[in-house]
C-alpha cells in the first residue's frame, strides 16, 4: 500500500471517529432536549435511545440499495446530517410551543437523524474495503466508532451543555459532519463532486450563522414559552435559568418550571418557614436545602434566636445571582450577606450523608419531583439522613407538590418520610401563581403548639396557621407506596398526575 493510500486510509479512520462522535451528540441532544421540555428522563431517554437506534438500523440496511459511487453517497449523508442533525435543536426549542403535538417533530428528526447516522459506518466500510483487509477493516472502523461514542459520552455533559448549551453544541457537531464531507471530497480529487461542495459550503454557512445567533434563537424561543420579557437567562452545568418581569412581577423559571412569582412568594415563603419555626421551642441553628433564592433565608432570619442558617444549593451560579443582581437581592433583603448565613454550593444528598451537625429546624425547597436526579432527594434514604441532622426537638418542613392536583404524589412524601423513623403532618396554602401548594412537617415525635409568629407577616396568622392543616376531601390522604431509590415511585406517580390536569 502506498504512503498516500496509507494516509487517505487513516483519515478515513478518522472520519469514523468523527461521525460516531457526532451520532451520539444528537442522540444526547435530542433526549436531553426532549427531558427538559417534556419531563420523566428515564422515559424520555429509553424512548429517544429506542427510536434513534430502530432509525440505525434501519439506515444500515437501506445501505445495501447503495450499488455505486458510495464516495458521493457518503458526502451527501453527511451534509445532510450536519444540515438536519446541526439544526434540529434550534427548531425543536422553536417548535415547542407552537405545534398541538410536539413529538411529531421530535421522533421526526430523531428518525430522520437516526437513519441517516445508520448510513455511515456501511458505507464508510465499503470505501475503504480496497485499502484495508478485512479483518483490519472490521477491527479498526469498529474502534474508531466505539472511541468516538467515548468521546462524546465525555464531553457532553462535562464540556459542551455547561459551557456551549444545547443549541450551539447542535450547531458545532453540524459542522463536524461537514467537516468530514469537504475533507473526503479533497481527499479524493478524482471524485466530480462540485454539487457536494456546494452544498455542504451552503450548509456550513448557515450553521456558523445559527452558531452565532444561537443566544438569539434561544431567547426567542423562551420569549414563546414565557410570555413575558426575559431579562437575564443562564445555562449552567446544572439547569438553565431564567427571570422574567412584567411591571412589578418577577418570575423565576428553572428548566422552564416556575419557581416563584414575586407577586405571591411571600404566601409559599411564610409557609414553608414559619409554620415549622413557630413550633421549635429553642431555635438556634436552621438548616435550608435547596432554596437558591435565598427568600427562605429572608424569613428565617425574622428570629432573632436564629444564630445560623446554612443554606445549601446544588448551582453556585444561583446563589451568586441571588447574591450580586440588586434586583433580586432586594426580594430577599440581601439575605446572603447576613453574617448568620452560610451558603454551601453541594449536591445536598452527598452533603447530608457527611454532615454531622444537627440542626433545630431543617427546610426542604427542593423543585418537584419531575425527574429521577431530584426523586432521589424525597426518598426514605434521603430521608433517614434528614432525621439524623434533627437534634431533639427539631421540626422539618418539606414543600411536597399540590395535594388538590396530585394527591397520591403529595402523600407519597408522608409515607416516606414516615418509613424514615418521623412523625408527619401535611398542611397547605393557596398560592395564586402554582394554586393549592402542599407542606409536610416531620419531627421525632409530637409537635408542639406554635408560638407567636413574627411581626410584619403578609398572610400567615394563627388563624391562617390552623387551617392550613385542614384537608378536605379532595386532598384527603389516601394509601400511598414509600419512595425509595430504587423505584422513584413518586417519580412516575408525580408525572402521571401533573400530566392529567395539564391535559
Amino acid at each position: 500500500m502506498t504512503t498516500t493510500a496509507t494516509r487517505t486510509g487513516w483519515a478515513l479512520l478518522a472520519s469514523a471517529f468523527v461521525v460516531a462522535t457526532c451520532g451520539l451528540i444528537y442522540e444526547l441532544l435530542a433526549g436531553t432536549l426532549a427531558s427538559y421540555l417534556l419531563g420523566d428522563s428515564v422515559t424520555q431517554f429509553s424512548t429517544i435511545i429506542g427510536t434513534y437506534l430502530f432509525a440505525m438500523g434501519a439506515g444500515s440496511w437501506c445501505s445495501r440499495y447503495v450499488r455505486s459511487n458510495e464516495v458521493a453517497v457518503f458526502v451527501r449523508v453527511e451534509v445532510l446530517i450536519a444540515a438536519v442533525g446541526g439544526g434540529s435543536t434550534a427548531l425543536l426549542f422553536l417548535l415547542f410551543d407552537r405545534v398541538q403535538d410536539f413529538r411529531l417533530p421530535l421522533y421526526g428528526l430523531v428518525l430522520v437523524i437516526g437513519a441517516l447516522v445508520g448510513l455511515e459506518i456501511p458505507l464508510l466500510m465499503r470505501i475503504l474495503k480496497d485499502r484495508l483487509e478485512f479483518g483490519d477493516l472490521v477491527s479498526k472502523v469498529l474502534t474508531f466508532d466505539y472511541i468516538g461514542a467515548l468521546a462524546a459520552s465525555l464531553l457532553f455533559p462535562l464540556l459542551l451543555v455547561p459551557h456551549l448549551g444545547l443549541i450551539r453544541t447542535g450547531f458545532l457537531f453540524g459542522l463536524a459532519n461537514v467537516a468530514v464531507a469537504v475533507a473526503l471530497i479533497r481527499m479524493l480529487p478524482g471524485k466530480r463532486l462540485r454539487a457536494e461542495l456546494t452544498a455542504a459550503i451552503v450548509v456550513a454557512i448557515v450553521l456558523l450563522a445559527g452558531f452565532a445567533v444561537s443566544e438569539r434563537i434561544e431567547r426567542t424561543a423562551e420569549v414563546a414559552a414565557y410570555g413575558d420579557p426575559i431579562i437575564y437567562a443562564q445555562q449552567t452545568p446544572y439547569q438553565r435559568i431564567v427571570v422574567t418581569k412584567r411591571a412589578d412581577d418577577l418570575r423565576l423559571f428553572l428548566n422552564g418550571n416556575l419557581q416563584f412569582s414575586s407577586r405571591d412568594e411571600y404566601r409559599y415563603h411564610e409557609a414553608l418557614v414559619h409554620v415549622p419555626l413557630s413550633r421549635v421551642a429553642s431555635l438556634h441553628d436552621v438548616l435550608v436545602l435547596g432554596g437558591g433564592d435565598g427568600l427562605a433565608v429572608r424569613e428565617i432570619l425574622k428570629y432573632p434566636s436564629v444564630r445560623s442558617v446554612t443554606l445549601v444549593d446544588l448551582d453556585p451560579a444561583m446563589t451568586a445571582l441571588f447574591t450580586r443582581s440588586g434586583l433580586l437581592s432586594s426580594l430577599n433583603d440581601n439575605s446572603f450577606s447576613s453574617p448568620k448565613v452560610r451558603v454551601v454550593n453541594a449536591d445536598a444528598f452527598r452533603w447530608l450523608r457527611d454532615n454531622r451537625r444537627r440542626f433545630d429546624a431543617v427546610l426542604v425547597d427542593f423543585p418537584d419531583p419531575s425527574n429521577f436526579s431530584i426523586g432521589k432527594l424525597y426518598t426514605v434514604t434521603f430521608y433517614r439522613e434528614l432525621a439524623r441532622a434533627m437534634a431533639p426537638g427539631a421540626v422539618a418542613s418539606i414543600q411536597s407538590t399540590s395535594p388538590l392536583v396530585a394527591p397520591r404524589a403529595y402523600w407519597t412524601v408522608s409515607s416516606t418520610l414516615e418509613a424514615a423513623g418521623l412523625s408527619t403532618r401535611g398542611y397547605h396554602v393557596y398560592v395564586p401563581s402554582f394554586g393549592e401548594w402542599g407542606f409536610v412537617l416531620a419531627s421525632h415525635g409530637p409537635l408542639p403548639a406554635p408560638r407567636p409568629l413574627p411581626a410584619g407577616l403578609h398572610f400567615l396568622t394563627p388563624v391562617a396557621d390552623r387551617l392550613a392543616f385542614y384537608f378536605p376531601p379532595d386532598m384527603a390522604r389516601v394509601p400511598t407506596p414509600v419512595n425509595r431509590l430504587d423505584n422513584q415511585s413518586l417519580v412516575r406517580q408525580f408525572e402521571a398526575e401533573w400530566s392529567r390536569y395539564e391535559g
